[in-house]
């Protein structure tokens, strides 16, 4: 099984479902990594091991993962569905921050603003190239702009995950404007 493939049943087990491994989450979103390694030689590949975990959470190229600082727990940064603390702190945003989305939703971003649907939070980019290439994953790529400097001053909580990814709760149409890529 190659790595692409183990790293997306990582994300997976750590962010959606940790019982399809056969291991607990604590209430920060920690999982004990040899855990992690022995559900993972269960349930898809029985030569997976610690260096290959390694290799994963090191060349992950969007920096999905944190382990502690002895490696014996290991956690998805962010992108939850099941409700986990994992530590965010709060923190003031740039003026500007940006969100990659398909096309085939925006009459319902445009109409409703951004909501997390099954995750904690609505991600948000730092520029607007990130946001495309999120965007692209969902087909015809559509580009907001959102107004999070303003949503800051008029009280909206903000947090910035280990990997950079910005975070709120949820994003009203208001705050919104689309781009064209």
């Amino acid at each position: 099984m190659n790595l692409t493939s183990i790293s997306r049943w990582i994300s997976l087990i750590l962010r959606h479902r940790p019982e399809a491994a056969g291991i607990t989450l604590d209430e920060h979103g920690w999982a004990d990594t040899d855990a992690l390694i022995r559900g993972i030689q269960k349930t898809k590949d029985p030569g997976f091991s610690g260096e290959l975990l390694d290799e994963i959470v090191r060349t992950d190229e969007k920096n999905r993962y944190s382990y502690n600082e002895d490696h014996t727990k290991i956690r998805a940064n962010q992108g939850h569905s099941i409700p986990v603390d994992v530590e965010l702190e709060r923190a003031d945003p740039p003026e500007i921050l940006w969100h990659g989305t398909g096309e085939k939703y925006s009459d319902s971003i445009e109409k409703n603003g951004l909501i997390p649907k099954s995750r904690l939070y609505v991600h948000l980019s730092k520029d607007m190239e990130t946001a495309e290439a999120v965007g692209k994953r969902h087909g015809n790529p559509v580009i907001y702009q959102v107004d999070s400097g303003r949503m800051a001053r008029e009280g909206y909580a903000f947090f910035r995950s280990v990997n950079g990814v910005w975070l709120t709760e949820a994003v009203p149409a208001k705050y919104l404007r689309r781009n064209f890529p």
